[in-house]
This record gives structure tokens, sequence and C-alpha cells, in this order.
């Protein structure tokens, strides 16, 4: 028995990757011996019941020591073999020492941690990488990816410490103090990444995201959709930001459909657009300034003049994209009054853009930016949305349907 334990916790130490020691046609002893050792609670079984792939503990057993033990005894007849792993109460008799001491998680994983547990961390954990140009980050509604370049990768100047990367990375909240309907309620909004991509980064990088780590209590849990994804199952719908460049995409397409030509000069998602990181007026602005890029300021004067968008005003004046969007709206037949609401959200935008760049404040910080970024970005969303049925109702647009999967519920927009 106690030489079974050693193979197994050899090959988990020495495996790269915090293998199990695979079993299948094995002799009667080392069965015995198996089993031995999970009823005493020293090694637990993975296999098909457990997980997909028997080669990666993802938790700590669900399984009962009976079922555990079974799944030993039916080995012989079974198609595929099992792996077994040493438990935590195992691994605190092994004595690590000073092993991975520079890697806390790497040391996490060596004492027992599961492959696919989740730590958690504060949400500007993720800036050094979008910032840091050396990296190539992208958000996604729901969580993000980060990694070296790889011409910094393949330069010999640049330091190892910085050769790293981790993906995978989900979006997590606490939402013990949020009421969906008070708009002042707190979300505290985090970072979750599983432990077995954690301990993939560099000895440096464990050590900087374990600056960054909160403890869990029982009040943090993943993004239901995220964790979907990691457990191998699709959205039913797009997320909040996918939604958005659905209809940029879209609404481009329609017009191109008639008239032959851009109106937009960019429908793709930026890598680095998405929530913002720190309930900050700097961060907020930030992101306004982009969203505004993408709106007034992404709309193409050519595509205006292809619908006769006029381009002054009565006074002889230049009329900038919105306006002239108002008025292609306006010789349509659109009322006044909807054509200010379908345009107010992107007028809010431009006004919020406007107001930094003639303002000096310090940079507060403020929880219901979280609120506001969500809330902007619905509303921006709807607006597109409008324009795009409105592009959608000309002729030449008749046989075009829009998709099932780019509807969405606005409850995605409140985390």
């Amino acid at each position: 028995m106690n030489e079974l334990l050693d193979s197994i916790i050899d090959k988990y130490l020495t495996s790269g990757d915090f293998n199990g020691l695979y079993i299948h046609h094995e002799s009667p002893e080392t069965l015995a011996a198996a089993i031995q050792l999970v009823e005493g609670g020293l090694a637990q079984v993975v296999d098909s019941n457990d997980y997909m792939n028997c080669h990666i503990r993802p938790w700590q057993s669900r399984r009962s020591l009976e079922e555990q033990v079974a799944s030993v005894n039916n080995l012989p007849d079974a198609e595929y073999g099992l792996c077994l792993y040493p438990t935590p109460q195992a691994m605190s008799g092994f004595g690590l020492g000073d092993r991975f001491r520079d890697e806390p998680y790497c040391r996490w994983m060596a004492e027992g941690g599961g492959t696919l547990e989740l730590a958690y961390f504060r949400f500007d954990v993720l800036e050094p990488y979008r910032n840091d140009p050396r990296f190539s980050f992208q958000f996604h509604d729901y969580g993000a990816d980060a990694g070296v370049s790889d011409p910094v990768y393949l330069d010999e100047s640049e330091s190892e410490d910085d050769k790293t990367s981790i993906s995978h990375i989900g979006f997590a909240y606490d939402l013990s103090e949020y009421d969906r309907g008070n708009p002042d309620s707190k979300i505290v909004r985090r970072v979750c990444a599983f432990l077995g991509d954690l301990a993939k980064l560099t000895p440096v990088h464990q050590q900087r995201w374990r600056t960054y780590e909160v403890p869990e209590q029982g009040k943090l849990k993943p993004h239901p959709i995220w964790w979907g994804q990691q457990m191998g199952h699709w959205p039913d719908g797009l997320g909040p930001f996918e939604k958005l460049f659905f209809e940029l995409r879209t609404w481009n397409e329609l017009h191109q459909r008639v008239f032959g030509d851009d109106l937009l000069r960019v429908t793709e998602r930026p890598s680095d657009f998405g929530w913002i990181l720190r309930p900050s007026q700097q961060e907020y602005d930030a992101f306004v300034h982009q969203l505004d890029k993408l709106l007034s300021d992404n709309i193409r004067h050519a595509g205006l003049d292809a619908l006769g968008a006029a381009k002054r005003d009565g006074q002889d004046q230049v009329l900038g994209s919105l306006n002239r969007l108002d008025d292609v709206l306006r010789q349509r037949g659109v009322s006044e009054e909807a054509r200010r609401e379908v345009l107010k959200p992107l007028r809010d935008v431009r006004q919020a853009r406007q107001r930094p760049a003639h303002a000096i404040g310090g940079n507060i910080t403020d929880v219901t930016f979280i609120h506001k970024q969500a809330s902007l970005l619905e509303q921006v969303t709807l607006s597109l949305e409008n324009f795009r049925r409105f592009w959608q109702s000309h002729p030449l647009n008749s046989d075009w349907e829009e998709p099932e999967y780019a509807k969405i519920d606005s409850h995605y927009y409140k985390l």
C-alpha cells in the first residue's frame, strides 16, 4: 500500500500538470492496495463518472468512498481505466518543504487542490495585462484571456519572468448587498481563475496574482454563463458587448445591401473594450471615450451622403454625424419625439465624452460606476437595434431575418 501511495504522489508531483496515476489491468494486489488507500482517505479515484478526462482531477471527489471503491472493483471489466490522486490528507503527511515556495498556486495544487477549483481576485488584477503592450489582452463578455505576444516571447532580451499567459479567466460577483430594484445597491465584481491555469503562470506572476486574491467566504459566485461555457455548455444568446457589435455589424451590412458602401468605419470589437476594471471616474471616462469612437465618430459621412442627409443647418453651420443621422430620419417621416428618443443614448455618450476634456477633477471612486456602465451599454445597444430595424425595413432588405441567437435577456447587463 505504501509503495502504491509513493507512486501516486511521485506521478502527481513530477507529471508537470499534477496528473493522476493511471491504472487499468492491474494485479489483484495493486487493486486491493488502491482500495485500502481510498478507504483510508489517502487516495481519490477520478474516472468518467467524475470528469470526461480522468487525467485531470477537476475538484475534490464528489462521490462517496463506496462509489470510488466500486470504480476500482469494476476495473477488470472496464473499457478504460481510472486515475488515482493523493488527497490533501496524504499530501499533508508527505512534507513538501520548500518545494514550490515561489509558486503559490503550484503549491496549492501540490497540497491536493483540483485543477478546476477557483480562486478569486480583485478585478484590477487584469490592468497590467490590458495596459502592457507586450501582452495580448482580449476581453470577452464574461471573461478574458491574457498572454505575452509572440514577438516578446521570442525576444531573448525580454525577461523570462513575463513570458507567460493565462486563459479561461472568468468574471465573478458578490451580490450579497445587491438589489436589482435599487440602482445604488452594491455590486462587487471579481475575477476568478482555475487553479490549474494559475499554476501555469511563471513564479513572478503567480506571486503577483496572489497579492490580488480575495477570500471566497461563500459569497462569491462565477458568472453562470461563463461557468456554463467552461463546462461545455453554449450560451443561448449574445452577451452585452457581443450584442452591441452584432447591431453595429448588421446595421452596416443592411446599409451595404442598399447603397453598396459602408455606413460605419469599424464593426469589430477592440480587444481591450469591456467592463471597467475598477469603479473609478478615470476608468469610466476611458470607456465612454472608446464607446463614442464606436458611435458618432464611427459613422462615415460618405455613408450619410448616400442617404441624402443634409450637410449644413439653416445657419449654414456644418452638421455633425448625429445631426445628419437625425435629418435622415426626419426626411423619412420619423416624428421629432421618436428621433429624440432613439438618438438620446448616442448624444449622452458624446456629451459625457466631451465633459472630461473641459473639466479638472480627482479620480473619484464610486461603486455605482458599475451600474452606470451596464445601463449605458444597454441603452446604446437598444438605440442601435432601433436603427438597425429601421434600415431593415428598406424594401431591398425585406429578405433579411434576425437570427434567434441575436436576442438577449436584459438581466445580462446587470452583471
